[in-house]
């Protein structure tokens, strides 16, 4: 290292005492810019070591990646301890949980019984044998198919209504705010549970409570789409689901699960489960029961603590070995009445819509066919497709599927219509 020293002070000026008793400006003007930034010069160049060698880089950061599985019924389970231990890290697997969309299958069954008759063999008392002839009642599957609809990835967080029944951290189903919260009685929850239908059926949201005063202002009944919702709408609980994820691993109990639901909405469920029903008589069928059934599958993600029970209680068939060993009787009187023993957390989840109506930003250029609506709040475009866009391309299909007998458990994905024109197949919008 080269120093140079330009003008440079005396050694008695640097160690003169201060007088303090003569005030003003010092006799000794300050040094300029030129002559402070001369003061010291330094030869990187002929230092070596100015920077060590040899170090290793920072390791590029990866997201951590949480142990699950997906049950035979559809459930993600997971039990990563460090997901019990963690809000934020419980948080954030929940929302890369709901990058992926439950399926949505729409399966369409028709039985018929049918009686018939059969020669048996016999032992009278006396040990000897004769024949006999039985009546017996069969039940014949007609048709048996499912359709799996694609659902769009999107996904609005909502929490659940403090006047809802939900499970809060305890066995039981509570109404009311954090810290007053009561036991629902079986009346309210019969009520609710009878409004979950309707609002399913009706394609409502998840947000929207029974007692809600504004229910038009959720659902356009010209349209049947569904708004896009505000956050002060969606998010009912006094606690943010981020909360939640804290309230559940700061809690101590054995036996605990956090259950996040996917539901998807935005369809009268009702008004088609009418026209399928209607497309299925008009092939003439004459079976004695029709089920049209709406479901979802890997909608539920469940969370529970990384314990040897815990676990086992997880595997259908490890659950199965401890209640005929009589020791499951046991586990759940520990989970129902002790302290410590179980509690679960079912306060929210990802909710998937159909087709909504989406706020049309300045920039935004509809295509030629799609649907604009006016609203106070500004023109508003369809996002999605309508269920009855959707039942006109099936239709032809689940006639087809009927007169035909399909029985398949593998999802249909596309109609079965034959294409007679292929190269229009390439048109945009075909």
């Amino acid at each position: 290292m080269l120093l140079k020293d330009k003008d440079q002070l005396s050694e008695q000026s640097l160690l003169r005492p201060r007088d303090d008793s003569q005030a003003g400006p010092s006799a000794v003007p300050p040094p300029s810019f030129e002559e402070s930034a001369g003061h010291i010069v330094i030869d990187i160049n002929g230092i070596v070591d100015a920077f060590p060698t040899g170090g290793e880089e920072p390791p590029e950061f990866t997201p951590y990646e949480a142990e699950h599985w997906v049950s035979k019924n559809g459930e993600i389970i997971s039990h990563d301890p460090h997901l019990n231990e963690d809000g934020e890290a419980l948080y954030r697997f929940l929302l890369s949980q709901a990058e992926t969309p439950p399926d949505f299958l729409i399966q369409c069954r028709g039985t018929h019984s049918e009686t018939h008759t059969r020669l048996v063999d016999k032992t009278d008392s006396r040990g000897r044998r004769y024949t006999d002839t039985e009546h017996y009642t069969e039940n014949v599957t007609d048709f048996d198919f499912t359709i799996e609809y694609q659902v769009p990835p999107r996904a609005t967080q909502w929490t659940v209504g403090d006047e809802e029944p939900a499970y809060r951290g305890h066995m039981s189903r509570e109404v009311g705010p954090p810290g007053e919260t009561t036991k629902a009685d079986r009346a309210t929850r019969k009520a609710f549970e009878s409004w979950l239908v309707k609002r399913n059926m009706r394609g409502l949201p998840p947000w929207v409570g029974s007692c809600s005063d504004r229910l038009e202002e959720h659902t356009d009944f010209q349209t049947g789409a569904v708004q896009q919702p505000r956050p002060t709408d969606v998010l009912k609980s006094s606690r943010t689901l981020r909360q939640w994820a804290d309230d559940y691993c700061q809690s101590r109990k054995i036996f605990k699960e956090f259950v996040y639901e996917k539901v998807v909405y935005g369809w009268d469920l009702k008004a088609l489960e009418a026209a399928i029903r209607a497309t299925i008589a008009s092939t003439h069928y004459r079976g004695d029961n029709v089920h049209v059934r709406f479901k979802s599958r890997y909608k539920t993600v469940i969370v529970r603590p990384d314990g040897r029970i815990s676990r086992a209680i997880s595997n259908p068939w490890l659950k199965f070995l401890l209640i005929i060993t009589l020791i499951y009787p046991f586990i759940w009187l520990f989970k129902r009445f002790h302290s410590r023993g179980g509690g679960s957390w079912a306060v929210g989840g990802g909710a998937y819509a159909l087709k909504r109506w989406a706020l049309l930003r300045d920039n935004a250029v509809p295509g030629t066919l799609a649907e604009i609506h006016d609203t106070v709040e500004g023109p508003r475009i369809l996002v999605g497709e309508r269920e009855g866009q959707w039942f006109k391309r099936w239709e032809g299909t689940i006639r087809r599927s009927v007169v035909g007998r399909k029985v398949n458990k593998t999802p249909m994905q596309e109609p079965d219509d034959e294409v007679i024109n292929w190269p229009a197949t390439e048109l945009d919008g075909f």
